[in-house]
């Protein structure tokens, strides 16, 4: 009988024991899912609100692009329309801006996917561009970029062809002056093709002309100015990416300081 009550003894204090360690784990396990659950909820506002911040930045710096676009569209078409280099139809000449009311959008949607892309595929590569990063250079290279568009008007060669290798060296200077980045190199070749396709497309269904074309429909020299202006918009691009990263930095810092 004393064998038989110190077991029964033994058995009440042994469920006692794994009755208190099996409430003590449940209330781990409820207290580490309540952690777990707080700290989800607070990394996904976190990424919430980086990933508004960034979208908001990407809609900022593609409306800073696509203006850019637009303006410098109106003004280099202007010039190629007066040096009649390229022949619009008599309705369209008739308009405000002497030009075609969608080359201006569709520049400045191509000005800010070049520009929005450049910093991205740097990104990507892992190869972050810093050769000339201020505003002072972005700038020179607009006025360049203007300047290789007004030599393909105002310039008189023997020939297309001598006009197309002066604009040739003037462009690969731009890009050795101003980028000198493989990304920029590659990225301008790609914009420079898929311009000149698309603009041989549009000249072959007759929506304008070029007056004595030498590279099937249109001037040889096109290509030139294609690669000149995407080097130029990525150029605005990575500048426009780089003060948005400073800001954003020095926001946190200032957030970490309260």
């Amino acid at each position: 009988m004393p064998r038989l009550e110190e077991h029964c003894w033994r058995r009440s204090c042994t469920s006692r024991v794994e009755s208190k360690n099996y409430y003590r784990e449940n209330w781990v396990a409820s207290k580490a899912e309540e952690m777990m659950s707080i700290i989800t909820s607070v990394l996904s506002n976190v990424y919430g609100s980086l990933h508004s911040v960034q979208t908001a930045n990407l809609i900022r710096r593609g409306l800073v692009l696509f203006t850019v676009g637009v303006f410098l569209a109106l003004v280099l078409n202007l010039l190629q329309v007066q040096r009649n280099v390229t022949l619009f139809p008599e309705e369209v000449m008739a308009t405000l801006f002497s030009s075609a009311w969608w080359i201006p959008p569709c520049c400045g949607t191509a000005a800010a996917v070049v520009g929005l892309l450049y910093p991205c595929i740097d990104s990507h590569l892992g190869e972050p561009h810093k050769f000339k990063r201020e505003w002072a250079s972005v700038m020179r290279c607009i006025a360049v970029f203007v300047g290789i568009n007004h030599a393909s008007a105002k310039l008189d060669f023997a020939n297309n062809v001598q006009l197309s290798l002066t604009l040739a060296a003037l462009s690969l200077g731009l890009w050795w002056t101003f980028d000198r980045s493989r990304s920029g190199f590659g990225l301008g070749i790609g914009t420079a093709f898929l311009a000149t396709v698309i603009t041989q497309l549009l000249v072959y269904n007759g929506v304008y002309q070029y007056t004595y074309p030498d590279f099937l429909y249109v001037r040889s020299w096109l290509p030139c100015i294609f690669f000149s202006g995407g080097v130029t918009a990525g150029n605005i691009g990575r500048q426009l990416a780089m003060v948005t990263h400073y800001h954003n930095a020095t926001l946190t810092i200032h957030e970490n300081r309260k």
